[in-house]
């Protein structure tokens, strides 16, 4: 499998679009001005407490309080108050290494009143960002994110992520980190350090901790609310979470992030710096990638698949609500053990599903309305495909067996907003209202229907009417859109402007001038 980041920066919003052998699996966008983003660190005052949430309103500077739950407070919250207080009492950062970290554990059976009170200070940091009427989420369990590494002060821990299966690479890697970890922090060794050397992770570990230590200072003269520690960019961030061998290409078309990330390649694979390619093409950069065609296909209400099913997506205040439909699969395949094609329509479904989850980056709870089967066999066998399906998808997620009725549920870790793209265009018709499905996949459409008149209803001769602008777009040059379904399809197709047609009505007909109903 091959792996392109493709990059278009505008000057409000940065897109990016991750394709795995051309297809789009991921897609992002970042509003350039964006104030509040995961992994930023805050120094914020608790505006209001909520005893019976056991949680915390707390000002980070936003028009909405974020949220503290007590759970999100952390094992380390007694030193973390400790270490503020010191700071505002002495006017200097105490040297983490020397400093003397609580040993006592926070009980689980408090409540947030005994940690915290109403006007106090307190560091904490986004790990969700606001999402319709609700502010960010924090944690007071700080950490400073890197691609092999993850450091969290005020700890002496060192945690081996659980992808990692080998036994014998985990106690390496543990001791490994043991030996070059500094005193009273923490260290949650990712997948991705998985076969590194101890002086490739000993860079990494010194570069996150001189970042706590070069913002944590910011802290002297700041005051509540005030920005602490700004994360890494969307664009870098993805790379690091996600860069791996099978990246082939990166393709950006500004100059400024092109140098950026080209830097930060430098700096986590130099031997792959020169895949980074600035786009300097003629046509925008998503069509040159054949992604907006990609993304108006995919992020509509009504998604098609190849067999003829298609999916019907609708979101509620609650969940996200997806309903499986087989088209005219079943009819066209009347000769046909139905049991089979229902569970072949489902199974193309649940592909198309953990692939919609990831790209949309949908979250919550997912209800999916699949056609009944009635072998039991078959339900297992389904349920067992979307828990592979899903296999790829790195947000927590997870899968429950279908129901008596046929349903399944999914829930999935959602951190940001879900992504919405307006895949509908205006109606470009004089006096013409609404909106009309997108032109870009009209002469696609007309080509699946003129293979169903071919093939499935036997006919050779036919005339197709279109609109006038249409038409001219379908006839025009030598190697025409007209020439190529004739060469195709074998058939003699005449093409016939029609000005009582909608811009993207059409009707076919027969030698006979008789309609053909599709």
């Amino acid at each position: 499998m091959i792996s392109e980041l493709v990059i278009d920066v505008q000057p409000q919003i940065i897109s990016i679009a991750v394709l795995e052998d051309k297809n789009l699996v991921e897609f992002r966008k970042e509003v350039r001005d964006l104030s509040f983003s995961v992994g930023n660190i805050y120094l914020g005052r608790v505006k209001k407490m909520m005893p019976g949430l056991n949680a915390a309103f707390v000002d980070i500077g936003g028009e909405k309080g974020a949220f503290l739950h007590y759970r999100d407070l952390g094992g380390n919250i007694n030193s973390l108050n400790t270490f503020l207080k010191k700071v505002f009492s002495e006017k200097r950062i105490p040297p983490i290494g020397k400093f003397l970290c609580s040993s006592a554990e926070v009980a689980k059976d408090i409540s947030i009143t005994d940690i915290l009170k109403q006007g106090d200070n307190v560091l904490v940091q986004i790990v969700k960002e606001p999402i319709a009427t609700k502010g960010p989420r924090l944690t007071s369990e700080l950490s400073i994110v890197g691609r092999c590494l993850i450091v969290i002060p005020f700890g002496d821990r060192v945690s081996i992520s659980l992808k990692i299966q080998s036994d014998k690479e985990r106690i390496r890697l543990k001791q490994l980190v043991c030996s070059i970890k500094p005193k009273n922090f923490s260290v949650i060794v990712r997948t991705s350090a998985k076969g590194k050397q101890a002086s490739e992770l000993d860079k990494e570990l010194k570069i996150l901790v001189k970042r706590w230590n070069d913002n944590i200072v910011k802290l002297i003269n700041s005051k509540s609310p005030s920005l602490i520690y700004e994360e890494t960019g969307r664009v870098l961030a993805l790379l690091r979470d996600n860069f791996d061998s099978s990246f082939e290409h990166i393709y950006i078309n500004d100059e400024n992030m092109f140098n950026e990330v080209r830097d930060y390649l430098s700096l986590i694979d130099p031997q792959k710096s020169n895949i980074v390619k600035l786009y300097k093409g003629e046509f925008p950069i998503f069509d040159n990638f054949v992604i907006t065609k990609q993304l108006k296909s995919k992020f509509g209400k009504i998604i098609t698949l190849k067999n003829g099913a298609y999916l019907v997506i609708e979101h509620t205040e609650a969940m996200y609500v997806i309903d499986v439909n087989s088209g005219n699969r079943l009819a066209l395949t009347a000769n046909t053990n139905q049991e089979d094609v229902i569970v072949d329509v489902n199974m193309s479904a649940a592909e198309e599903i953990a692939k919609q989850l990831r790209l949309r980056d949908m979250g919550g709870i997912i209800v999916i309305d699949f056609i009944d089967m009635y072998e039991q066999v078959n339900r297992q066998k389904l349920y067992d495909s979307m828990c592979n399906f899903m296999a790829k998808d790195r947000a927590k997620h997870h899968v429950f067996p279908l129901s008596k009725v046929g349903l399944m549920e999914i829930t999935r870790k959602r951190i940001r907003p879900a992504l919405d793209f307006n895949a509908m265009e205006t109606c470009s018709v004089p006096l013409g209202k609404g909106t009309i499905k997108p032109s870009i996949f009209f002469t696609d459409m007309l080509d699946e229907k003129i293979k169903i008149v071919v093939k499935k209803m036997g006919v050779k001769e036919f005339s197709l009417h279109i609109h006038p602008y249409v038409a001219a777009f379908v006839k025009k040059g030598f190697f025409s859109l007209n020439m190529k379904w004739k060469i195709k399809y074998s058939v003699g197709i005449r093409i016939i402007p029609d000005q009582s047609l909608e811009i993207l009505g059409y009707k076919f007909f027969n030698k006979k001038k008789e309609g053909i109903n599709i």
